[in-house]
């Protein structure tokens, strides 16, 4: 029955990875908490959030998420059913930050969103969407709107993920719809053409890939990597 406000910024473009980014993010709710109840909802927001993005797969030092509670809502502190509606709260809070860093990585042009399922974990699963989003071939693929499913292959492939290679299975979404690539193991026909158009128009795609061996799931974010990309940091002198 009350109400709680929650806001936040974010800095980032380069050197994104989870791990340690030059990353920095703000985040403030006049929630009454304890400062351990909220490093605990902290770190659950972030696990499937900052710590699920990547732009170029390179850190550095200054990685930063930072939380504060001042408390003025007012009332007794936040417990069960209201601290989990927080929790949840703020989870779409820093999913939508990183996903607008992810947007806004150097020289992008378009958010890659990477949703694993059918695997042995959570912990597999991300692996294997990070794999995905720190890869070359696969970043450099949907740059040239290029339908690669190989290169998204490949990378699963190498992750340390489990799969199985006679069940796994593999989509790209557009905003034209989605089309399978793979199924249970097998390439299988698909407009390449007309698919190349709706990557050429597309801001935003997404590639969901079943691994085949189980019904754990995640979800990552990341970017292609462009020209504009290679010229940035090229020119950049210290």
């Amino acid at each position: 029955g009350r109400e709680i406000s929650i806001g936040g910024m974010a800095k980032g473009s380069g050197m994104i990875h989870h791990n340690l980014a030059t990353m920095l993010a703000l985040l403030v709710t006049d929630a009454p908490l304890t400062p351990t109840t909220l490093d605990r909802a902290l770190r659950r927001a972030v696990g499937v959030s900052f710590n699920r993005i990547s732009v170029d797969g390179d850190t550095s030092t200054n990685d930063t998420v930072l939380a504060m509670a001042s408390g003025s809502a007012g009332g007794a502190s936040l417990r069960e059913a209201e601290l989990e509606a927080f929790t949840l709260a703020l989870t779409g809070l820093c999913v939508d930050l990183a996903k607008q860093i992810a947007r806004d990585g150097e020289g992008a042009t378009k958010l890659v969103e990477i949703q694993v399922t059918g695997a042995w974990s959570e912990e597999e699963a991300a692996a294997a969407g990070a794999a995905i989003a720190t890869s070359p071939l696969s970043k450099t693929a949907l740059f040239g709107n290029d339908p690669n499913w190989g290169r998204f292959l490949a990378a699963i492939g190498r992750s340390g993920a489990t799969v199985d290679p006679f069940q796994v299975s593999l989509w790209l979404r557009t905003p034209g719809g989605q089309v399978q690539l793979v199924g249970q193991g097998e390439p299988l026909p698909f407009d390449a053409a007309a698919l190349r158009r709706s990557l050429e128009q597309a801001a935003e795609v997404a590639l969901i890939a079943d691994l085949g061996v189980g019904s754990a799931e995640a979800t990552c974010w990341t970017c292609d990597l462009s020209y504009r990309y290679i010229e940035i940091n090229a020119e950049y002198h210290t």
